[in-house]
């Protein structure tokens, strides 16, 4: 039986995040296949109904990275995804889904090594969960 990898989605920031992510590509660092990337223009816009379709759709976890506080290029994206993600991790608790499926960090545009990590920590993670189990 072969190991279990998981399906990621990851909704990156176009300013901070993304750019880390491309940084890590044009560095030719290897990181698990296991994420698919949604480039939005900043982490605040992406609504709980995202990281829920996501799920739906057959995703075992979702990654929220956005830019450092601070670093905002829309000066408060990054708080507002910080508070979705608290509201995100307690319905996904109401419908019996681990809340460690869905993680925020941050990532600047020049933390290409970070993203990796990140992405192979989530992907490690999902293994030790397992496959998403949605009761329909």
């Amino acid at each position: 039986m072969s190991e279990f990898e998981p399906k990621i989605v990851g909704f990156l920031c176009n300013w901070c995040s993304y750019a880390g992510a491309d940084k890590a590509g044009s560095a030719q660092k290897p990181y698990p296949a296991s994420i698919s990337l949604v480039r939005v223009m900043c982490s605040g816009r992406v609504e709980p109904e995202f990281v829920l379709e996501a799920f739906n759709n057959g995703a075992d976890g979702v990654l929220l990275l956005a830019c450092h506080p601070g670093d905002c290029h829309y000066k408060e994206g990054n708080i507002r995804a910080l508070g979705r993600h608290e509201v995100v991790v307690r319905i996904l608790e109401q419908l019996g889904i681990e809340g460690e499926r869905f993680v925020l960090e941050y990532v600047s545009a020049s933390e290409g090594d970070r993203f990796v990590r990140l992405v192979e920590d989530m992907t490690d993670q999902l293994r030790k969960l397992g496959p998403l189990q949605i009761r329909r």
